[in-house]
């Protein structure tokens, strides 16, 4: 089993959005609750990799090793001042020469990014599949690990205040999105943060999936 740690702390207060997400309530539009732990998912581009034989090759008949990252789960808690997000996953592969027992190892990466787009941590790792003889299938299990800062993962008062104020009949504002102001806006984008688990595919490999 493979292992990745990955360490972020964050210079302003965020919100880490999460894999324990305690009632996050969409009406209208609104956010009502908030939980500090961030998701871990699979972006699509890397959820998969495809190894050719010979390696310049893209035609179908070269396809060598064909493997998919599954079965990601994740859980958080708090550890003194850090919250620590672990994750585990699945990687399947099927190859298409059975023949002989046969190692393939392939390498992957845990980011923590920030408001869909910013990467702020990132480690690399290498998950190995072992194939036996007569085989065409097999299956590894591999783990990745974040740790933020506690005092970090806030949102600032005035703005969970906005976001989670009870809202009453009659009230003109009622019916106001929070998320349509701004500011409001901004600070929730500022404090997304989600664990990413994929391959760390070459940038061939990357043009094979989006274009196939």
């Amino acid at each position: 089993m493979s292992r990745l740690l990955i360490a972020a702390t964050a210079v302003l207060p965020l919100v880490l959005t999460g894999c324990a997400r305690s009632g996050d309530i969409f009406e209208g539009g609104i956010l009502t609750t908030y939980s500090p732990c961030p998701p871990a998912a699979i972006p699509a581009p890397a959820g998969d990799i495809t190894l050719f034989n010979p390696a310049d090759s893209r035609d179908s008949t070269a396809i060598d090793v064909v493997a998919t990252i599954s079965n990601v789960r994740a859980s958080c808690n708090a550890q003194g001042d850090r919250l620590v997000t672990n994750a585990s996953f699945e990687v399947f592969a099927q190859r298409r020469d059975n023949r002989g027992a046969r190692d393939v190892v392939l390498p992957y990466f845990a980011t923590v990014v920030q408001g869909g787009q910013n990467v702020v941590a990132k480690r690399t790792g290498n998950v190995l599949l072992r194939f036996a003889d007569g085989q065409y299938r097999a299956s590894a299990a591999a783990t990745a690990q974040s740790s933020v800062s506690a005092a970090a993962a806030t949102l600032p008062a005035n703005i969970q205040q906005q976001i989670t104020r009870r809202r009453r009949a009659g009230d003109p504002n009622a019916a106001l999105d929070p998320m349509s102001d701004p500011a409001v806006r901004a600070a929730v984008e500022q404090a997304r943060y989600e664990l990413l688990v994929g391959f760390e595919l070459t940038a061939d490999q990357l043009r094979y999936n989006a274009t196939r």
